[in-house]
């Protein structure tokens, strides 16, 4: 099989790369990105290229199947317009020229849903106003269902490990939580391995259309700000939103301000399809996240 990834110099894609290169029966890898992966192999060939303009006629000659990461998560400074551009209008214009592969896999996010517990896949998309990249996988994916619904949509809930996002992996470790009501509300998160070994499930499998990917065990906010012994604090959440925004208006780090609305309701998922059709379940407490 030869796959085509994007989104080859992403987070997850660093932890996937890798698992792909040592699969039985993967002949090739190739990865597309802005910027250098840092993979290295003899099976794996890198274009650097802009996502929007690239020729994917051209690009996917050839190939067998193709898992799409390329997505704008951490907008900092960038436009709206050209988050958009790259998460919804490129993307579009990836799956159509895809259309013949024998295996697409899409990676989502658990964010579709907005807010609610025990989430199966049936649940009504219903992404935060204001949260950006939850409206973009919202509105790709109603997208999807239509014109491709053949094609893999994983949802993965925070993507926690060693090479996650600097912002998650600060979120995960501190020991100061916003105090968002009483109980306070439960999420979910998964570790990049187990997201990695989902997208191996999927390309091998018979597969299609959305997959809700999580660990089973849920935690609140204290009690992730508790690991290790620490004494957790709780800040109250309008607090935090002021200080979420300030940092992101003045240096764009982050995350845009939609990021936090989430942090008011909780989110957990029921993943009973993909351990059903995709044979998957989660191996790892993400992060070492011992509750």
């Amino acid at each position: 099989m030869k796959i085509f990834v994007t989104g080859a110099a992403s987070h997850l894609a660093a932890a996937l790369l890798p698992r792909l290169l040592a699969a039985p029966g993967v002949e090739a890898v190739t990865g597309l990105d802005v910027r250098a992966s840092g993979c290295v192999h003899a099976r794996y060939r890198e274009i650097r290229a802009d996502l929007c303009r690239a020729d994917w006629n051209a690009l996917l000659r050839g190939q067998d199947a193709l898992v799409h990461l390329g997505f704008v998560v951490m907008r900092g400074r960038l436009p709206l317009a050209r988050m958009r551009a790259v998460n919804v209008d490129g993307a579009q214009r990836l799956f159509d020229a895809a259309a013949h592969l024998a295996r697409v896999v899409h990676l989502s996010s658990a964010a579709v849903y907005g807010n609610g517990e025990n989430l199966a896949e049936s649940a009504p998309l219903a992404p935060l106003p204001g949260f950006h990249y939850a409206q973009h996988k919202a509105q790709l994916e109603a997208w999807l269902k239509t014109r491709h619904p053949r094609i893999v949509r994983l949802r993965p809930h925070v993507i926690l490990g060693p090479r996650a996002q600097p912002f998650l992996r600060r979120l995960a470790n501190t020991r100061f939580y916003p105090a968002a009501g009483n109980p306070l509300p439960r999420y979910q998160c998964v570790h990049e391995d187990d997201v990695a070994d989902a997208i191996l499930a999927a390309l091998r499998r018979d597969a299609a259309g959305p997959y809700n990917i999580a660990h089973p065990m849920s935690f609140t906010l204290r009690e992730l700000a508790a690991r290790g012994g620490r004494r957790p604090v709780g800040l109250p959440l309008a607090a935090v939103r002021a200080l979420h925004y300030g940092a992101w208006l003045f240096a764009g780090s982050g995350g845009e301000p939609g990021w936090l609305k989430g942090l008011a309701g909780p989110l957990t998922l029921d993943c009973g399809r993909a351990e059903r059709e995709l044979g998957w379940q989660a191996r790892h407490a993400p992060d070492g996240l011992k509750i």
